[in-house]
């Protein structure tokens, strides 16, 4: 079975929402907060013992914030299979792989 993939990826600055369209149909919509909660760099995950392929299970019930720590300054693929987001507060370590993301996907429907 080969992996889903994103087909289309948008940051969209009005909403603070990084819009994702995967290859087998599904959209995911990742308010810019929820990404920030989830970096999955060593500094934000609390050293490497703590990484995980998974994002932790409490940040989907953080509250949204607005400050430079969630703007996005830009987005960069990483090679094939991830993004790396760099904010406006100059974080810019973590790698988001396709894997992660779609297990980020607030949806309820993901989230089941």
């Amino acid at each position: 079975m080969s992996q889903i993939k994103p087909t289309g990826i948008t940051a969209n600055r009005q909403s603070r929402e990084l819009n994702i369209s995967w290859s087998d149909g599904h959209e995911s919509e990742y308010p810019f907060s929820l990404l920030r909660h989830a970096c999955p760099c060593a500094e934000c995950r609390g050293g490497h013992e703590k990484m995980s392929s998974e994002p932790e299970p409490d940040v989907f019930s953080l509250p949204r914030e607005d400050s430079p720590a969630t703007w996005i300054q830009n987005v960069e693929a990483v090679g094939n299979y991830a993004l790396t987001i760099e904010w406006d507060d100059g974080h810019y370590y973590g790698i988001y792989n396709w894997n992660y993301l779609r297990a980020l996907c607030p949806c309820p429907l993901c989230q089941s």
